[in-house]
């Protein structure tokens, strides 16, 4: 880990784990003693305090490494943005896509429920993957025998959600890198398929399970699509703990739910065109380094994520010297070895975080097996 952002890390460190250990609590507490009798109240509650914790990774990209978010749409999809309901489809283009999104959800005043669809193993990160369990994320394991019961109650869950939500899906099934990229050109190949440049082959199974359940009380489908400009190299959560600033582009499109295919097949074939549409889009991108055709909204910068980081700062910091005035921990031997501990366990959780985060090490999924028919050219799923 490098010296300058160790710097940052650690005590980053002390304060978004002491901070979201006390936010988990309570978490536990509202969804023990309160999700029992109201669920609304409880969702009501949790997206205030779920909100507060990862505010402090918005202050990361936002202030610490002053990443630039360029936003391209329309201005009406704009101004619907975290006032509807809403199902986020996108290619998986950088380690912190992710973080990107929430940076977008809390300009739209939704962070507190921008859900995601993700693998099973997130939800065991300690504290951000506790919280997401609790804000009833959708963990997957990768095999659909497992999973389609899995997709199906947690999306009957948000029926009911009491307020505008966004539910992030990469159909794609990993990050993007170029040892998969070769891997799905060598598949679509091999399979009669459209080779693509820019992006992977989607896996539409769970997206026609999302469109069936959700269908009838989500409105909008947003396809978005990440891109990196050629002069900004890309950003990675050990650039934004140095401070290193990046550019990412983002094109969202927004699509009426009721507009599209009520069968299955034709409801993957639509999900694959849209991917088809993407790489095309990327590659007009990648020609001219930007999202021209589409209007440039200004996100700014908004002073909450700095204002929560100072508090929780002061909080934590004014904490711990009343905690060691009273203990006299650091008086003994012992005591000065337990902190070093607990500062070592510190830096190896956020390594943790960091490492999980780097798109090398998330592991490929399969792509779903098609047919190219010969007579009219459509893509069958099995």
């Amino acid at each position: 880990m490098a010296i300058a952002a160790a710097a940052v890390i650690v005590p980053m460190g002390i304060i978004f784990f002491i901070s979201g250990l006390l936010i988990n609590l309570i978490q536990a507490a509202c969804f023990v003693f309160i999700r029992p009798f109201s669920k609304n109240i409880y969702r009501r509650i949790n997206r205030i305090f779920a909100e507060l914790l990862w505010l402090e990774l918005v202050w990361l990209v936002d202030w610490r490494a002053g990443v630039e978010i360029k936003l391209y749409m329309d201005p009406e999809t704009f101004s619907l943005m975290g006032k509807e309901h809403a199902l986020l489809i996108a290619n998986h283009r950088s380690d912190i896509d992710w973080l990107v999104g929430w940076v977008l959800a809390q300009r739209s005043g939704c962070l507190g429920s921008a859900l995601a669809v993700m693998k099973k193993s997130s939800k065991f990160l300690p504290v951000l993957g506790w919280s997401m369990w609790f804000s009833e994320y959708l963990f997957l394991e990768r095999s659909w025998a497992k999973d389609e019961n899995t997709i199906k109650s947690g999306l009957q869950r948000l029926r009911d959600y009491p307020q505008p939500f966004w539910l992030a899906l990469f159909v794609e099934g990993t990050r993007f890198t170029q040892a998969k990229l070769l891997a799905a050109q060598e598949y679509a190949a091999s399979a009669g398929l459209p080779v693509p440049k820019n992006v992977l082959i989607p896996r539409t199974k769970g997206f026609v399970a999302a469109v069936s359940h959700m269908r009838s009380f989500v409105p909008a489908i947003y396809d978005v699509t990440f891109a990196m400009p050629k002069s900004s190299p890309a950003p990675t959560m050990l650039r934004i703990f140095k401070g290193q600033s990046s550019v990412v582009h983002v094109h969202i499109k927004r699509h009426e739910m009721k507009d599209l295919p009520e069968n299955d097949e034709a409801t993957a074939q639509w999900c694959r065109d849209i991917f088809l549409a993407k790489d095309k889009l990327l590659d007009k991108h990648i020609a001219e380094d930007t999202f021209g055709e589409q209007q440039l909204q200004n996100v700014g910068r908004p002073v909450k994520s700095f204002v929560v980081i100072v508090s929780w700062a002061c909080i934590v910091f004014f904490g711990a010297i009343k905690f060691l005035h009273s203990t006299a921990l650091l008086s003994s031997w012992k005591g000065v070895a337990i902190s070093a501990a607990l500062l070592a366990v510190v830096t190896l959780l956020m390594q943790i975080l960091i490492r999980f985060s780097q798109s090398e090490r998330s592991t490929p999924a399969k792509p779903s097996i098609v047919n190219q028919h010969s007579t009219n050219g459509q893509q069958k799923q099995h």
